[in-house]
């Protein structure tokens, strides 16, 4: 076995995972363990400053409700969800984060998060639910607040966890490696928060070559929350809710401010306005297909309509956007002014999130008040807290939740002592970066109270903790016994590089789940095969081969994309119907069906290996 030094670190609630929701958990939970002489430790996989979703900024906040200042009530977010996702949503979840989110805003602010105003002091919201900020450092500040209260002798940066500690049907801990040093870490835990995101680069991605690693959700999420609840037993739900954003083509840059903020209208190719041409698709899909807003999958589904016929490309029509805006100034001076401040605004827009895209603008001579830009769907990402829905099965608030829904503190799985937030909960969309860290919140503080009413000690096996240490470096031994088998130490009969392994894990899924080169469309018989091919890819998973401590975390990425995935393509099989056009279609069972208006859960079990799937009912509150 490598020479790793195993590093023992005793803790009573461990965070793991460094993005917006652990970074709420972080500071909440600081709060209640003082109170209770409680030590809470976060690990995360990279450096919290720059970790997460909200890792290069945000130019909007994306959820604000605005109860107090009377814009709208929770019942109204619950709607908006429920609508959103095809009436498959969690309402009790939902509606608990949207009663606590506006103050996790207010928070925001206190920090130092520029907060856009109006002459009269208020909010500049970008549509209903979003406000508009100078985002550029929105991570920075809200990391910065987490690891004042927490500490940062009680925080472990360039750590990847990779397996959960068990006792029975409860987690008592993590481990996993270092990134840079030859250390294996050990995490004993009285309870344990998992907030690690959610997937990319499960699917093939539209950009290769030099564009790989190109994606809308951040690459280094790839799917450890996910893993980590999967081995640890928990049930699952939504995992064949993925999330197909439109973006700008390439550079992936968001399209939201441009529809909301900035009123444009995008066309295809000839010029025709796809949600006018197409409108009566949406009748299809009734309810949901009637309201307003129209879902996000709906949405997509009438642009690849256009596209499968031959219509595209599809263009966002930027030029009209800035030319419409500035027209309702009628001093040419003022006008002109006016045009300058919103050319500024759009480059600002991606100069805050998303820089690529600006950079991409100026190479092809793009100038966004002279022609529109072009804009695609982007392959399907497993993300909890925003369009998509895949996470952990996890229990309500008791004040809210149906009965079915509470088993004794908010957030915690189905597997005892293990909580989970952000991107890590299932079923609860659209909490965004502000809802995430709200969960985080609450997550944070449940589990400081499971560790109040626990204080016991938990067993541990130092035996199964010495066979986890040497099946997690196993990689690095089978390079070093191996690498002189051949010329290249890329092409080996012995080991396969998470390269390759990467590669072929995009292809069957592409292929057989429904990704971009099938247009998102998929059958029974396509998901079985990919099955069968992603059970023999389990199985060359063991031959996973690492050069040094990067391609080590490398190998577990993919191995932990390897489980999503798998959860992925039973749940959409499972499900016998088509529910989210947009983000997926069925082409065997190409309707919506009422009996499929349900939670469509899994569970992998830890004691036989095998799989099971099972329906739940959803349960309103409103």
């Amino acid at each position: 076995m490598a020479n790793f030094e195993t590093v023992e670190v005793k803790t009573d609630l461990l965070i793991v995972g460094g993005g917006m929701a652990a970074c709420g958990a972080a500071a909440e939970a600081a709060h209640w363990a003082k109170k209770n002489n409680l030590k809470v430790t976060l690990v995360d996989k990279a450096a919290m400053d720059r970790s997460g979703a909200v890792a290069m900024g945000l130019s909007a906040i994306n959820q604000y409700v605005g109860v107090k200042d009377g814009q709208n009530s929770v019942h109204d977010y619950v709607d908006y969800v429920r609508n959103d996702l095809m009436g498959i949503t969690r309402e009790d979840l939902v509606a608990n984060i949207a009663r606590h989110v506006d103050s996790t805003v207010h928070l925001f602010e206190k920090w130092g998060l520029p907060i856009w105003k109006d002459a009269e002091g208020n909010y500049v919201h970008e549509g209903r639910w979003q406000l508009m900020i100078n985002g550029e450092s929105y991570k920075v500040i809200v990391a910065e607040a987490a690891k004042n209260a927490l500490g940062m002798d009680n925080i472990y940066e360039r750590v990847f966890i990779t397996e959960p500690l068990m006792d029975g049907n409860k987690c008592v801990g993590a481990v996993g490696f270092s990134v840079r040093e030859n250390k294996f870490y050990v995490f004993k835990a009285k309870t344990t928060l998992v907030a690690m995101g959610g997937a990319v680069h499960v699917f093939k991605p539209r950009s290769s070559g030099e564009g790989l690693g190109r994606s809308w959700y951040p690459p280094f999420n790839s799917g450890a929350s996910a893993y980590f609840t999967l081995k640890a037993g928990a049930e699952m739900t939504c995992q064949e809710v993925r999330f197909i954003p439109v973006r700008f083509k390439d550079a992936y840059g968001p399209v939201g401010a441009w529809f909301l903020l900035f009123k444009s209208r995008a066309t295809n190719g000839l010029g025709e306005n796809y949600m006018q041409t197409r409108r009566d698709e949406l009748e299809k899909w009734k309810p949901y297909g009637l309201v307003k807003p129209v879902p996000a999958n709906l949405r997509n589904w009438l642009m690849m309509l256009d596209v499968m016929e031959g219509k595209g490309p599809i263009f966002m029509r930027t030029e009209e956007a800035i030319e419409n805006l500035s027209k309702g100034v009628p001093d040419e001076k003022e006008r002109k002014k006016k045009l300058k401040e919103l050319e500024s605004e759009a480059w600002e827009d991606f100069l805050d999130m998303t820089i690529s895209q600006a950079i991409l603008w100026a190479a092809t001579n793009t100038a966004p008040e002279e022609k529109p830009s072009e804009i695609a769907a982007c392959e399907p990402y497993f993300i909890g807290s925003h369009s998509g829905a895949s996470g952990a099965w996890v229990s309500g608030p008791e004040d809210i939740a149906p009965k079915d829904y509470f088993w004794g503190y908010p957030c915690m799985c189905t597997v005892e002592s293990l909580f989970a937030a952000g991107d890590a909960s299932g079923a609860s969309s659209h909490k965004f970066s502000s809802g995430s860290v709200t969960e985080g919140r609450i997550a944070a503080k449940a589990a400081i109270a499971y560790c109040v009413d626990h204080p016991g000690e938990n067993k541990y096996d130092n035996a199964a903790i010495e066979e986890l240490k040497k099946r997690i470096l196993l990689p690095l031994d089978l390079y070093e016994e191996h690498k002189a088998a051949s010329s290249d130490p890329d092409v080996n009969p012995n080991y396969i590089k998470p390269k390759m392994f990467m590669f072929r894990l995009q292809k069957i899924m592409d292929e057989y789940a429904g990704g971009v080169s099938t247009q998102f469309t998929t059958s029974k018989h396509l998901l079985k095969k990919g099955l069968e091919l992603l059970a023999f890819l389990k199985e060359d998973a063991e031959k996973l081969a690492a050069q040094d401590l990067h391609e080590l975390m490398r190998c577990w990425e993919n191995i932990h994309r390897m489980w999503q995935a798998e959860a992925h393509v039973r749940t959409i099989l499972f499900r016998e119907e088509t529910r989210w056009p947009g983000y997926y279609f069925r082409a065997d069972c190409p309707e919506m069906k009422d009996d499929w208006k349900v939670f469509a859960n899994c569970r992998w079990d830890p004691a036989s290996g095998e799989w099971g799937m099972m329906k739940r009912e959803i349960i309103g509150i409103y």
